[in-house]
């Protein structure tokens, strides 16, 4: 599809690939994460979160809005607007099986519970479900989700804004939250895995030594590509007397970390594809391939420089798939075989720019290749990296476009590129 003329192109540091800024009039504007798609199952809209300010974090209650993107006319409206969002993935605006279905989260604020609305953006109508978003199936039809209350005990700037008072703390391996699915022809939640049976029944078993004294809650969960498969992941931390929050930017090396992949049926194989002996070595941003059996992610499989990886779901065949190109950012497969992704803005990552701009990375893992596509600029001025902006490049539908965030012109804006010369 042509994108409407009224969107202006992008050409500084010569891309590899056209690029146009998608959301040239709206300022505080980001897609959700490198993992599910902004583009409609059509191909013609881009869901967008609208920031209500950008040098702070939010408060419990506090309105952002939901922005619709028309690529075809270049209209951009306002569809709703939510009180449950975070910094880093806005409200999780998650497409279902059509353009009429986008699923987002919000806060009723008279019992500071979550949930999530699916919106027509078209029409206006909308449902509210039970259960709160995370991910979306391909077809909509299943949400799942983690506690999106307790997000931030391990990491700020996920899960919604709600007052601390009453946010339940998991001592140990409990049995009444985990991973929860809502149907979303009905809107019912019901609770898939707990965290106790994760930890339970897992193969092979998780490194975990006495988990009654640490804190353990539910984090990313992912549908794999054909809808049939999820993974999940759980992080934890010594216990202690008083509250504790935010544990991954005060003590990053207290939270540990698992990836699990099961079914979609209760008491199917739960196997534990990545544990806590391999994270420790340092790691992060795992996500299916596209044949929906592999998983994808940044490891220090030797324990020195971080490399881009492959598994398979049980755990088995552990390997570098690019030997010899550096890991970094937020990276996805292809299905040609190529690997995209990003780098943050800090010299930890993967160090290129001091100017405050960061590649986009197209790596070819047959020839070592490594093409930085796109050179934009990510640095924001306010100086709380939670409040940082990750480009997080994500596909369309077709595998032939990409979405991705950058800071231009003062804000946040989102930005849209053809592969096409590349594919």
């Amino acid at each position: 599809m042509t994108l409407h003329p009224s969107f202006p192109r992008y050409t500084d540091f010569d891309p590899a690939v056209p690029v146009w800024c998608v959301t040239p009039n709206v300022p505080g504007c980001l897609h959700r994460f490198f993992d599910t798609s902004p583009f409609s199952p059509s191909g013609r809209y881009l869901a967008v979160f609208q920031f209500p300010f950008e040098d702070r974090q939010p408060r419990p209650g506090e309105v952002a809005a939901i922005g619709l993107v028309d690529l075809e006319t270049g209209e951009h409206r306002v569809v709703a607007e939510t009180r449950g969002w975070e910094p880093q993935l806005g409200a999780n605006l998650n497409w279902g099986g059509s353009d009429h279905e986008l699923f987002f989260n919000d806060v009723d604020t008279d019992t500071w519970e979550p949930f999530a609305w699916k919106l027509d953006p078209l029409s206006g109508a909308r449902q509210r479900m039970e259960g709160t978003v995370y991910h979306a199936s391909p077809d909509g039809r299943r949400l799942v989700s983690a506690n999106l209350k307790t997000t931030s005990k391990t990491q700020p700037g996920y899960g919604v804004q709600v007052p601390r008072e009453g946010v339940r703390a998991n001592h140990g391996a409990v049995e009444d939250d985990g991973f929860f699915l809502t149907n979303t022809v009905t809107g019912e939640r019901h609770l898939l895995v707990s965290i106790a049976e994760l930890l339970e029944r897992a193969e092979p078993p998780v490194q975990l030594p006495d988990p009654e004294r640490q804190e353990i809650y539910g984090f990313h969960c992912k549908f794999n590509p054909q809808g049939d498969r999820l993974m999940v992941s759980l992080r934890w931390f010594p216990a202690k007397d008083e509250e504790q929050w935010n544990l991954f930017a005060s003590a990053p090396r207290s939270v540990e970390f698992a990836w699990f992949t099961l079914g979609l049926e209760c008491g199917g194989p739960i196997h534990c594809a990545i544990g806590p002996e391999q994270w420790r070595k340092g790691g992060h941003h795992a996500t299916w391939f596209p044949d929906g059996r592999r998983i994808s992610m940044n490891l220090k499989i030797d324990g020195d420089i971080m490399r881009l990886v492959s598994v398979n779901e049980d755990g088995s065949d552990l390997r570098i798939m690019a030997p010899g190109v550096q890991g970094s950012g937020h990276p996805t497969v292809h299905p040609c075989g190529h690997i995209l992704t990003d780098t943050y803005n800090s010299a930890w990552d993967f160090p290129v720019y001091d100017d405050g701009t960061i590649p986009l990375r197209w790596i070819d893992p047959a020839t070592g290749e490594d093409r930085y596509i796109v050179r934009i600029n990510t640095r924001q001025p306010c100086e709380d990296g939670v409040l940082r902006v990750d480009p997080h490049p994500a596909w369309d539908r077709d595998w032939r476009r990409i979405a991705f965030n950058a800071y231009v012109g003062g804000t946040r804006r989102v930005f849209v590129a053809d592969m096409t010369p590349l594919l």
